[in-house]
């Protein structure tokens, strides 16, 4: 069937938008054919756009060129109608549809575009389709009501953060993507340039360099919703280019950064999902995060928090506790959880790092437990109201040597448990900040410090002579945001003075002549009256997915990359014409082939 030209016929409505109240008007309505049924006597053509679905009916007899037509279109048809809106038969109305009380009396008909047969199903929300083939077909994909969705939501959220931002004094200002490659915590994508042979661009990792600049520059509030780059292994919260809101703000403290930042979240939360967050948000330090939930993101949404316990058990006789770390927690309502389902959950905590686990199950009064030889009852109730539980209740004991292996590995644990038993409100909206990191973290394959967050995070007012002293010990200026068990957000106080920007670098392991060479700019701008300075950027890929009630991020990014880092809609990345390879001045060479098997 061949496309018609559309001419002068101009839409004047979206597939939503009429009413009872345009029955009689005249109309235009352009989109794809959603659904079509011939009944005989007349065809029905659910005509879609992004906005909805309006029902159009056509007649053989009323008209007669347009019903011929409607008997060759075909699903994904891009048609334009024109007719008179009437009223729908009442027992005909679809109520699931805002246009459900009309119908489109179509009397012209003009096919713009046919449609070939589609690789997939757009019309309705098909659930687990493969996702390869959606990605190969994005622009299919992006057709599907749900697809539809996410993008309206992301856009809602971008206006909300604009609009708040806007009136809190905030420029959005535009930072380079060409840019020079500087130590952020992850591989840069490199640029050839072509004018500078041999020399490369880096594309940003964020905008962190030139939002300290902007302070520098007195600009006092920055903010940009800024495309960030990092060359990392994929998981299903990450992409090698991602969005995020970036913020800088001059003098101000950490709480001054916490207030902005919670009115920011409520105003999106309230405008866009119609949900009263409350605020102040929770704090909650580094390490009691970790030792309570085994985690530096712990989920708020239910218990299952750990208690120190080793003072309780050392002397009881049993070996597994002795000369170790003992945690213990109970799990709300599963005292009858079989040895079957124990002796899995053992297993899984082996599969975590650690020898095994302990159980004591609390029901109608009675005390059962593997550990009775050892703790006697009164022992094991006393465990039991240390970890807030009570009568019906589970309780669980690990013990490894060392602490920060029984965290992690607890941690994991009681996700799974959350996950598995439902404990998990997923109508709740967690957020947490998470303060008091370390201000360096060990490398154990270079045997250095590194920057635990980045390399302009200012040191802990209170640890200032660490720096000199015990560099490990000092802590970070730095916060994260944490909603339901996700890092969200990340930021802190920055260094804006030059000798303590030399300190921490010299820390890494930086010399003053390897960090003039990196970044000698941003030293050079500390010495010319910059403010004190700090901010965040928070993900806003993983704040749309959380919100849509998805777990992957690919699923509210419009082009995304695969768990391989590759476009299967445009195939790349590339391989590229040796003129493209000279112009740049560029040799690619080839992996030795490996020993023959």
């Amino acid at each position: 069937m061949r496309a018609e030209p559309l001419g002068t016929l101009r839409r004047t409505h979206t597939c939503n938008q009429l009413r009872p109240e345009d029955v009689g008007q005249e109309v235009v309505l352009m989109g794809w054919v959603h659904r079509r049924r011939d009944l005989g006597g007349l065809i029905f053509l659910d005509l879609r756009d992004r906005y909805g679905i309006t029902q159009c009916v056509l007649s053989p007899t009323d008209a007669p060129e347009a019903f011929a037509k409607a008997e060759k279109v075909r699903s994904e048809f891009v048609l334009a109608v024109q007719g008179k809106v009437g009223q729908r038969p009442e027992n005909t109305q679809n109520a699931n549809l805002d246009t459900g009380s009309i119908e489109l009396v179509v009397d012209k008909l003009l096919v713009l575009n046919p449609a070939r047969p589609l690789p997939m199903p757009v019309a309705e929300d098909v659930q687990n389709m493969d996702e390869s083939v959606r990605l190969q077909y994005r622009y299919l994909d992006l057709r599907r009501p749900q697809m539809t969705r996410h993008l309206q939501l992301r856009h809602r959220m971008a206006k909300a953060v604009r609009d708040h931002l806007d009136s809190q004094n905030f420029l959005e200002v535009e930072t380079p993507i060409l840019v020079s490659s500087t130590p952020e915590g992850a591989r840069d994508y490199l640029v050839p340039s072509r004018v500078h042979a041999g020399k490369f661009y880096a594309l940003p990792q964020s905008p962190q360099l030139f939002k300290q600049l902007l302070m520098v520059a007195g600009q006092d509030r920055y903010f940009q919703i800024a495309r960030c780059f990092r060359d990392e292994d994929l998981r299903a919260d990450r992409q090698p280019e991602f969005t995020q809101i970036d913020m800088e703000m001059s003098f101000v403290g950490q709480e001054d950064v916490f207030a902005l930042v919670e009115g920011l979240v409520h105003h999106m939360w309230s405008t866009v999902m119609n949900v009263d967050v409350p605020v102040p948000f929770r704090r909650m330090p580094y390490h009691e995060a970790a030792d309570r939930y085994g985690s530096d993101k712990p989920d708020l949404r239910f218990g299952l928090d750990f208690h120190l316990v080793t003072d309780s058990v050392t002397g009881c006789g049993f070996a597994p506790f002795e000369g170790t770390c003992v945690k213990a927690f109970s799990v709300p309502g599963k005292a009858g959880v079989s040895r079957k389902e124990q002796d899995e959950w053992v297993t899984f905590a082996r599969s975590a790092g650690l020898g095994g686990l302990f159980f004591a199950s609390f029901a109608d009064g009675g005390v059962k437990s593997s550990l009775s030889k050892s703790l006697d009852e009164e022992k094991l109730r006393a465990l039991l109201r240390q970890t807030g539980g009570q009568d019906g209740d589970l309780l669980v004991l690990a013990a490894h040597a060392d602490r920060k292996l029984l965290n992690t590995a607890l941690g994991r644990l009681r996700l799974e448990m959350g996950k598995k038993y439902s404990l998990i409100d997923k109508s709740k909206y967690e957020f947490l900040w998470v303060v008091d990191f370390p201000l360096f973290s060990w490398n154990e394959d270079e045997k250095r410090l590194e920057a635990e967050h980045h390399p302009f995070t200012s040191c802990h007012p209170e640890d200032l002579d660490l720096l000199d002293s015990e560099p490990a010990s000092a802590r970070a200026a730095a916060y994260d945001l944490v909603l339901n068990g996700n890092e969200v957000a990340s930021g802190s106080i920055r260094i804006h003075q030059r000798d303590m920007q030399e300190k921490v670098l010299g820390c890494i392991g930086l010399s003053i002549d390897d960090a003039r060479a990196k970044f000698g700019f941003l030293l050079d701008a500390f010495e010319y009256g910059a403010p004190p300075h700090g901010g965040l950027a928070l993900g806003f890929d993983r704040l749309i997915a959380i919100c849509a009630g998805q777990e992957s991020i690919r699923e509210i990014i419009p082009f995304p990359k695969n768990a391989s880092a590759a476009d299967l809609m445009t195939t790349a990345p590339v391989t590229v014409s040796q003129d493209q390879l000279d112009i740049l001045s560029l040799q690619i060479q080839k992996k030795a082939a490996g020993p023959a098997s």
